[in-house]
């Protein structure tokens, strides 16, 4: 049921118009990869669709550790080329979207008998500055043992040598993957969650698809030139996919700034790993785990363990702070679509993408990072334009900004999209409702908000959020209690 509230351009409505006519472009996978192409596509012309079976950004892309970087890590790997991609497309999309790429310090301490010596890394910073073109968010620099105490007074000060200060960019993932449809949208794309691809078939120059209309548990036929699978986690299972997988889960926590007062973000190392934590408004992000996971995408969650193992490496980081399960608000756990590779542990498989054409028209999009999103998608559409011959235009999506102003409770100016969640509304929940796809409670409270992982009193908020959204959407109390029940039972 719909409400006088709801945009003309309704669920029903957008499903009508996806089977009215062939597409250019069906993007299966509503995360940051498939947005970008769908973005990228409708900028240059094409008649684009895209589908998930979960809500847009359900799955990676709401799971991640929030941020727009060039990976130190990879340096050290020596994977040049994937930190130089990474390190030009974070400021690109902190000119496109500057409300969603917050510049971020990060102070790496360093100490004695680790694999991570301080002349290695003042050297490694001073080349990740380089690889940025010259214009990183600030300059790097290197810190004495007296500076890293005073900066960091909690810091473990046993062996410390001292730490290098580089700096990266924080993001809001999932609403990186808002905006970047919102803007696909505005050019004239079909977005369509709840919305699961079953099967496709070549018949000559076109794609039949058929999907499921998840929501009203129907079928529906459509026609598409080209077909590009972009699903993350689950990018191997449509029969053309040629793409095998190593699935590997990150657990991030989120404590009280309070609890952990930390000025700037923070590199934890063990051994070879690196954990970060991560000042995120009022709360703090500490994570994140890199282990193989061989379960379905949508059962990976947080256990007792993931947690136990965060806690522990930063109460050895910061010992006199004593962190316990007690102080963890929130958690999500999200898995890595990592390209298969047979040797090496997780956290050594390289996070390149990869863009394959298997079967004429059908498009396989797996691996990456959130940071270079857009250049895959600029890639992967290169590759359609070629495909399909058709008069396309060039791509604009690095000089053009995501959307013309951020949006705000009344869809203009500042206040809904950002870095940290927008104040709990009834005028937001209302913009939510309206122009962003929702369909259930938790599509709010997860990710338009993040109000579920940030708030104290989410239990509460999601209360009075299910009733604004009653109204808004027409439920009837029945469905309101439900959409509770669905809130509650979600795994983190």
């Amino acid at each position: 049921m719909t409400s006088p509230h709801m945009p003309a351009t309704s669920r029903s409505g957008r499903l009508d118009r996806l089977t009215a006519t062939t597409l250019d472009v069906l993007v299966i996978g509503g995360g940051i990869v498939g947005a970008g192409i769908a973005r990228d596509a409708a900028m240059r012309g094409l008649r684009v669709a895209l589908v998930d079976q979960h809500d847009v950004a359900f799955g990676t892309s709401s799971r991640s550790s929030r941020l727009l970087h060039g990976g130190l890590r990879y340096l050290a790997q020596g994977r040049l080329g994937l930190v130089r991609e990474a390190s030009v497309e974070k400021r690109v999309l902190h000119d496109i979207a500057p409300h969603l790429a917050q510049p971020l310090p990060f102070v790496f301490p360093t100490y004695r008998g680790t694999p991570w010596p301080l002349w290695q890394l003042s050297v490694g910073v001073k080349i990740y500055d380089l690889l940025c073109g010259g214009r990183n968010f600030g300059a790097s620099r290197s810190m004495s043992v007296a500076d890293v105490s005073a900066h960091l007074p909690d810091l473990q000060p046993a062996k410390l040598t001292g730490a290098v200060r580089y700096y990266d960019a924080l993001t809001n993932d999932a609403r990186l993957v808002l905006d970047t449809l919102r803007s696909a949208a505005q050019y004239g794309a079909l977005v369509c969650n709840y919305t699961r691809f079953e099967e496709a078939g070549c018949t000559g120059k076109n794609w039949e698809c058929l999907l499921c209309d998840v929501v009203g548990d129907r079928p529906l036929q459509i026609t598409a030139r080209s077909v590009v699978n972009a699903s993350g986690p689950w990018a191997d299972r449509p029969a053309q996919s040629r793409v095998r997988l190593r699935l590997t889960k990150g657990v991030h926590l989120v404590v009280d700034h309070a609890r952990l007062p930390v000025p700037d973000a923070v590199v934890m190392s063990q051994e070879d790993r690196i954990l970060f934590i991560i000042p995120w408004g009022e709360r703090v992000i500490l994570g994140t785990t890199d282990t193989d996971f061989d379960g379905t995408p949508e059962s990976v969650q947080t256990n007792q363990d993931d947690v136990a193992y965060i806690l522990d490496v930063a109460n050895h980081t910061f010992p006199s702070v004593e962190l316990t399960e007690d102080d963890v608000l929130s958690t999500w756990s999200g898995l890595r679509p990592l390209i298969a590779s047979s040797s090496g542990g997780p956290s050594d498989i390289s996070r390149a993408h990869q863009i394959r054409m298997p079967e004429p028209g059908w498009l396989d999009v797996a691996g990456g990072k959130l940071t270079t999103y857009r250049l895959i998608a600029q890639q992967a559409v290169d590759r359609l334009v070629s495909h399909l011959g058709c008069g396309a235009g060039r791509c604009t999506t690095a000089s053009q900004p995501l959307l013309a102003s951020e949006p705000s409770e009344t869809g203009q100016g500042q206040g809904i999209s950002g870095i940290v969640p927008p104040p709990v509304g009834r005028a937001a929940v209302e913009h939510f409702c309206r122009d962003e796809w929702v369909w259930h409670l938790d599509d709010v409270m997860r990710r338009r908000t993040s109000w579920h992982y940030y708030l104290p009193n989410a239990a509460d908020t999601a209360e009075q959020v299910a009733q604004w959204m009653a109204e808004f959407c027409g439920w009837s109390e029945e469905r309101r209690q439900a959409e509770l029940l669905r809130y509650r039972e979600m795994p983190s």
